[in-house]
Formats: C-alpha cells, structure tokens, sequence
C-alpha cells in the first residue's frame, strides 16, 4: 500500500500532497517485469497519477494519464481512482539504455523529449474533461507540472523519484505535487521557491529515513502548515471475468462470431496486471446470441 498525506498552510495559499509510493512501484515491477529505467519512469507516472486521482472530488471520478513519447519505451499509461488507487502499463517494459553521465537511470532517454502528455478526468459528465500538452524533458514531473502550468493554470511544483535496487526490485518511490492557490501573494510564491531550491530529492530524503509528513514540511518550512488529512493507496486492477466479458460484449457480432468459429479458445489478457481470462467459443457464441437478441 501507498502512504499519501495532503497539507494545506494555514493561509490556504499552498496545498501540498505528498505519496510513499514504494509498493506500489513494487506491485508494479512485479507485474510487468520492467527494466530499471522502465520502472523508475513508470514508477514516477503512477505516484503522479496516484496523486492526481486523490485530488478529484467526486467518489466515482477517475484520471488517466498517458505520456506518448518518442522513446524506445513506446507509451505509458496509468489510471487512477479518487482514492488514489492506480494502476498502469507500458508498450516495451524492457528497454536498456546507458545510464546518464552522472550515474542515473535516463529516464527522458526511456521516454523520448518529443510527443505529449495526455490527461483525461471523467467526473460522470457526458464527455469526459481532456486535456495536453508538448513533453517538456520525458522526465514525467516536469511534464506533469506543465500540464498543470498550460491546461488547467495552476501553478504547481511537481517532485518524483524512483530508487531501483540492482536486483531489479524497487528501493523507495515517492512524490510530492505543490499547488498555489488564490490567496497564494508573491510573498509566499518567493518563500516557497527559496525553500525549493535547497531541497534534496524526494527519494535521497526517503532513503535517509524521512517519512511523507517530514518531507512536506521540510518543503513548506518556514510556513504554518496543518494535516489535513492521511490515507492508504494501492496499486489496484478492478478486472474480473464479468469485466471482461463485458468488454467481449463490446464487440460486434461479426467478430464475435468469426473468433467462436475459428479459434479453440479466447484469451483475453489484461495489460494492467498480465492476468489471462479464457472464454470457450461456445462462451463467446453465447454472449454474441445475446447481442443478436437486443
């Protein structure tokens, strides 16, 4: 499980909302066997979107987010509950390239710099709420305070990271996404940008031992900060068989049909979380006779 707490300094100026994310990165790894760097970008995408999903008001609301890059990595994708429960996949989970000069994984390199990030909410509207913006690095944080800068004009501040053990599994995750609100005056815009820029990253302070609500406050020093609240998120995949079929009954009756003719079994697998469900061609000729008789 995720740990996510969200602040909010006593002015209502900054909201902040920080995520342990490590098993959930961890969940993910397992699932889709990703290569170092894969994981560490896609680990980024599921915090951001973990966050993103708990900030939406309506209980049923969801976001997606999809970063289609110019990358060897191809695209990634997570959605994310209001909960923050999230889940996620890549096209290529495992790509190798060098590492960066300095040593770290080259997360952009996975990525690609060219191509857009995409955000779509459905908050029960008739047409869901999507919106996009150019990649700015490929490396996922700047892209997604972008998108918050341009689309929907909230300054933010948006911090990442993924630690990756050299056996592949998964050290720390985390990340912290800092709004200005509209009390928020240049003051404050001055004090929180100082604060910034002595910051270590967020998995450096998680490896030292420093836990979501310390990491917020080291952020917001110097501003009178409260809790507002504390919760539990999962990497969460809400497929099941009458999901799938429910998928298969999507489909037309023409290709229903031909698959229930022409194929020994159906397999359905999901990209989420690599689970197979197998349908019989008399299953899927049931679910077609079923369409015929709307």
């Amino acid at each position: 499980m995720g740990k996510l707490i969200r602040t909010i300094t006593s002015d209502g100026a900054v909201m902040a909302t920080a995520l342990d994310s490590t098993d959930i990165v961890a969940a993910a790894e397992g699932f889709h066997k990703t290569s170092a760097v894969v994981t560490a970008a896609l680990g980024r995408l599921l915090t951001a979107t973990s966050i993103m999903g708990n900030m939406m008001k309506g209980a049923k609301d969801t976001v997606t987010v999809r970063i289609a890059g110019d990358g060897p990595a191809g695209s990634f994708i997570a959605v994310a509950d209001a909960k923050g429960d999230v889940r996620g996949y890549v096209t290529n989970p495992r790509v190798e390239i060098p590492l960066k000069p300095n040593g770290k994984l080259d997360v952009s390199g996975a990525v690609g710099t060219n191509g857009f990030i995409y955000v779509i909410k459905d908050i029960g509207l008739k047409e869901p709420y999507s919106g996009s913006v150019p990649l700015v690095s490929g490396e996922i944080a700047e892209d997604v305070t972008a998108y918050y800068a341009v689309s929907e004009q909230i300054p933010t501040v948006c911090a990442l990271g993924v630690l990756v053990n050299p056996d592949l599994t998964v050290k720390k995750a985390g990340g912290v996404l800092i709004q200005l609100l509209p009390g928020a005056d240049d003051a404050t815009i001055e004090k929180l940008e100082e604060n910034l820029k002595h910051v270590r990253p967020v998995t450096a302070m998680m490896d030292d031992g420093m836990d979501i609500k310390d990491i917020v406050f080291t952020m917001l020093s110097g501003f009178e900060t409260e809790v507002l609240y504390e919760t539990e998120t999962h990497y969460n995949c809400p497929c099941g068989r009458e999901r799938v079929r429910g998928v298969l009954a999507s489909m037309s009756v023409e290709e229903l049909d031909s698959m229930a003719e022409e194929m020994d079994e159906i397999k359905v697998e999901c990209h989420f979380c690599d689970k197979s469900y197998v349908f019989t061609p008399a299953e899927v000729k049931r679910i077609s006779d079923e369409k015929k008789q709307k």
